[in-house]
């Protein structure tokens, strides 16, 4: 069974940067487009970035410069590096991934539990 596990939040100082991961576990073909989410504290879940099976990264234009993915598939982890933070990059952030399971033929999204970040000084 696919499983998709992200990690590497905690409490950071503002101005700090912090990576996350998320891991992929399980018998799977191919893995498509992943992309993260993040559930802001007063806000509606935000898209955040995603990356393309090329490598190729596409960002929220507020977060645009400051935010990086970065996928190593032979490991079977994408990374997300979040530079410059603020308070307002506290949240729950979120993995997904377009999957094609072992004996599948159709991709598939499967969803990560979260992991939280809190920006404070």
């Amino acid at each position: 069974q696919v499983q998709l596990v992200e990690s590497g939040g905690g409490l950071v100082p503002p101005g700090e940067s912090v990576t996350l991961s998320c891991t992929y576990s399980g018998e799977i073909d191919r893995i498509h487009l992943v992309s993260w989410f993040r559930q802001t504290p007063g806000r509606q879940r935000e898209w955040v970035a995603a990356i393309t099976s090329g490598g190729k990264g596409h960002y929220q234009t507020s977060l645009q410069g400051r935010f990086s993915l970065k996928r190593e598939d032979d490991k079977r982890v994408t990374y997300l590096e979040m530079t410059n933070l603020t308070p307002e990059d506290t949240g729950v952030y979120y993995c997904n991934a377009e999957i094609v399971p072992r004996g599948e033929i159709r991709r598939m999204p499967f969803w990560g539990q979260g992991t939280r970040v809190t920006v404070s000084s």
